[in-house]
């Protein structure tokens, strides 16, 4: 197995007593410069401090990872190109404000763009192209999560053992390596240290690490047994119930989570029976049938997770996360077919280096799709935006099932901009939700609620007044708040306050809570803080109230809210 391993090792790569302490000068200076580039107690970080913070965090550490003592010129050309894509992304993501609604996707695509291009890098797929070994590349994919793992590791020991030595200091009163260890500018410098130390130890050890993979893939390999044969009786039993019960499950999002789960994990578990080459796998029959389950089984997985997506797109429209969930599922369709036709087409002969040679494509076509769409050239938010009034304007959703408030503040800018348009709209009742919407200072409440349970709380509502605006203000107010009238509820016209703002008192279970209504604005719901929702909420001794109960307002020294003739809540005045 040692011999095997060596094999993999790369040609370049060589022990170099100086390793750690080069890493750890290295990833030491860079976490100072983070930390002098960085102001975390501001409420904004510039764009220009954020870019340059990202080229310090993430150039450094491809240059570790890719350095050697004989080949440096292209490690740092590597380094400088993702501290360059990096910075890019912190910049945008930090001067884009609230005018999009995906930004932390552009940095989860930044990161998988310069993960998947590392260990291409390192296997010389820059100069080799479709040539590069694949024995290489997976060497690396395994040496580089094993060496990092390790490094980190380190840095949480290491860490652990500087506050047990200050606190050994601070028990003789001497407090200086305590006051040390509290100043940020340490903690980054010695977590960049501690980094660099482990990684360059680590990397020295390159044959031993692969020693390790062997067994780590040997472990994984015993694993796909069990997963294989309970894919295997899945899958069985979808055919047995017929195709209604696999379409019956894609109704929830549950399944969606849970297939892309087991499709990553029968991916991992094929890897790791298949290794580097077709000498390398074992020759234990079960293990080589289990991978060829897993391999046929990711396609369906995937195939399920995509109708899914599908199904929650058609019923619900598209979202900026819906679109980055679709991009996911495509690629996970994209392995599963691959995997799947790979034992088809050579009838189980060769299959195992077919699905090599597609982790090869289909690893750099996944890495140039996450760098395009970290790049400032999709805009999801306008794109989900127009989907959605689309359907509304196409009358595929009702106006009571539209979700306005996601148009607020789910879709960036452009969804203002869209409910601005419907706001401006001939239709009088969608423009004056989506400008109840537009005026919103804050989203009290980010679920979508279903048309139906939206109407049955309105339906629960009774407004004992004939003012038509302010009906429409009280109505609008419980239609967007999903808290209101779950059971009968009444609405009493209290007058106007102080504050010239019409008073309102909206009874439900014999509590009490006020609202005001300015008029002469938007129909949108009032503004309450969380200090006064929580007094009005408050638990007392509240009347039985029913359905049919009689709510009103009864003079005496001062005003309160009687139910069926007993009073309810604290005066009011």
């Amino acid at each position: 197995m040692t011999e095997a391993i060596a094999v993999h090792a790369p040609a370049a790569h060589a022990d170099w007593p100086l390793r750690p302490w080069a890493l750890a000068v290295l990833l030491g200076v860079a976490g100072l410069a983070v930390h002098l580039l960085s102001d975390w107690n501001a409420a904004d970080m510039p764009p220009w401090r954020a870019a340059l913070a990202a080229a310090f965090v993430f150039g450094p550490l491809a240059l570790a990872f890719t350095v050697e003592r004989i080949r440096w010129q292209e490690p740092l050309v590597f380094a400088g190109l993702v501290a360059l894509v990096m910075a890019g992304i912190a910049w945008r993501v930090t001067s884009a404000g609230d005018r999009y609604a995906d930004e932390p996707f552009w940095v989860a695509a930044g990161l998988v763009a310069i993960t998947l291009a590392l260990p291409l890098f390192q296997a010389g797929f820059h100069r080799l192209r479709w040539r590069t070994a694949y024995d290489q590349t997976h060497f690396h994919v395994w040496t580089d999560a094993i060496s990092g793992a390790g490094a980190l590791a380190f840095t949480g020991v290491s860490w652990l053992l500087a506050v047990l030595l200050a606190a050994l200091f601070s028990a003789i009163d001497i407090d200086v390596v305590e006051n040390v260890v509290d100043e940020a500018w340490f903690g980054w410098i010695f977590s960049g240290a501690a980094f660099g130390a482990a990684l360059g130890v680590l990397r020295n050890q390159l044959k031993i690490i692969g020693t390790l993979q062997s067994v780590v893939m040997l472990v994984f390999s015993i694993i796909a047994v069990p997963l294989a044969a309970a894919l295997a009786i899945f899958l069985l039993a979808v055919l047995a119930s017929g195709i209604a019960v696999l379409w019956n499950a894609t109704e929830s999002p549950t399944p969606l989570l849970l297939s892309v789960a087991v499709a990553v994990a029968g991916f991992v578990l094929v890897n790791a029976v298949i290794r580097n080459a077709d000498h390398e796998v074992s020759a234990n029959r079960v293990l080589r049938w289990a991978a060829l389950v897993l391999a046929l089984a990711i396609f369906p997985l995937a195939l399920l997770a995509a109708v899914s997506t599908g199904t929650r797109v058609a019923e619900y429209g598209l979202s900026p996360e819906r679109l980055w969930g679709i991009v996911a599922v495509a690629v996970a369709v994209a392995y599963g077919m691959a995997y799947f036709i790979a034992p088809i087409r050579g009838r189980l002969t060769g299959w195992m280096d077919r699905v090599r040679t597609a982790n090869m494509h289909l690893a750099v076509a996944t890495c140039g799709l996450a760098f395009v769409l970290a790049l400032p050239l999709f805009d999801f938010g306008a794109i989900s935006a127009r989907n959605q009034i689309a359907r509304l304007e196409s009358g595929r959703v009702a106006v009571d099932d539209f979700d306005f408030d996601a148009l607020r503040w789910e879709f960036g800018e452009a969804g203002r901009e869209g409910l601005a348009r419907l706001a401006k709209g001939s239709d009088a009742e969608v423009a004056e939700l989506a400008a109840g919407a537009l005026a919103q200072e804050a989203r009290t409440y980010r679920d979508v609620e279903r048309g139906t349970e939206r109407n049955e709380r309105l339906a629960n509502l009774r407004m004992q007044f004939e003012d038509e605006t302010l009906r429409r203000h009280v109505e609008n107010h419980v239609r967007a708040s999903p808290w209101r009238c779950d059971n009968p509820c009444v609405a009493l016209d209290a007058g106007a306050g102080d504050n010239g703002r019409r008073r309102v008192a909206l009874v439900e279970d014999g509590r009490i809570a006020w609202e005001e209504f300015d008029l002469a604005g938007p129909a949108d719901q009032p503004a309450v803080t969380a200090a006064r929702e929580a007094a009005i909420r408050a638990e007392f001794d509240a009347p039985n109230q029913r359905a049919g109960s009689q709510v009103e307002i009864r003079e005496w020294t001062g005003r309160r809210v009687y139910i069926d003739g007993q009073p309810a809540g604290d005066p009011f005045e």
